[in-house]
């Protein structure tokens, strides 16, 4: 049975999540599913909602960033190739509750890490080898899939460490890689599973309402350096929390 009532503050939590997230160019599902087990929802609902949220955020994220020319599809199909069938095949597994907080409570904990620390570059880029980029892809994807976690907190980092992409082009393509991977985890999870969109439309509506604020503040180039910090020690108390409750 899919959770319907939430309490104020999970919805409060999940906006700021939105904000921040999108403020960067991403979906933000870490962010719910942190929310989620910090209110104790259950594994069922957690997946869903958060592949339904990293949808409705990413998509318009990338919206705002494609329209100012930030995209680049040369880098970004090598990844999206081999991840989006991962992520249906992660999406259809349905694992043990016990396993996914495991799961999930990791890629949570290493999340965190986005927030904490700091990954910038706009110097000159190199394209990434197929050989490297499918795999990868496919890695990320998988998990995108199985956990809810859209992949791009994973990506992005790497596509600056590597020096793959600038500050400018990172965003977009952590967006689209979120989105295509979601699309394709929620339907994996949807053939395979009975889905109620009932209390997901709620969720979906705050979400939404925290890119719009979180897209202003990207293209106003405002950083929530405090936000940042606050909510990456979030992100490690939520991944604490389900590993311990597993």
């Amino acid at each position: 049975m899919f959770e319907t009532d939430y309490s104020v503050w999970l919805l409060l939590l999940v906006l700021a999540m939105a904000i921040l997230y999108s403020s960067v160019g991403h979906g933000g599902a870490s962010g719910y599913l942190a929310a989620m087990a910090l209110f104790g929802l259950s594994p069922e609902t957690m997946k869903p909602a958060a592949l339904t949220m990293n949808i409705v955020v990413s998509g318009f994220v990338l919206y705002r960033l494609v329209s100012a020319g930030y995209f680049n599809w040369r880098l970004f199909y090598p990844f999206a190739l081999a991840s989006i069938p991962l992520a249906y095949l992660g999406g259809s597994i349905q694992i043990a509750d016990s396993i996914y907080k495991y799961i999930v409570g990791i890629a949570l904990l290493i999340a965190a890490l986005r927030f904490l620390v700091k990954f910038d570059y706009d110097g000159p880029v190199t394209t990434p080898n197929s050989t490297i980029a499918l795999p990868l892809g496919a890695a990320l994807g998988f998990i995108s899939g199985l956990t809810g976690v859209g992949g791009g907190i994973y990506l992005s980092p790497l596509l600056l460490l590597m020096r793959w992409t600038t500050m400018r082009t990172n965003a977009a393509i952590a967006a689209a890689f979120i989105l295509v991977n979601s699309i394709a985890g929620l339907t994996g999870h949807i053939m395979q599973s009975a889905l109620s969109l009932s209390g997901i439309y709620l969720l979906a509506g705050v979400a939404l309402t925290g890119a719009v604020i979180g897209s202003e503040l990207a293209a106003r180039r405002l950083s929530p350096v405090m936000l940042r910090k606050v909510l990456g020690i979030v992100l490690l108390i939520a991944g604490m929390k389900i590993i311990m409750t597993a």
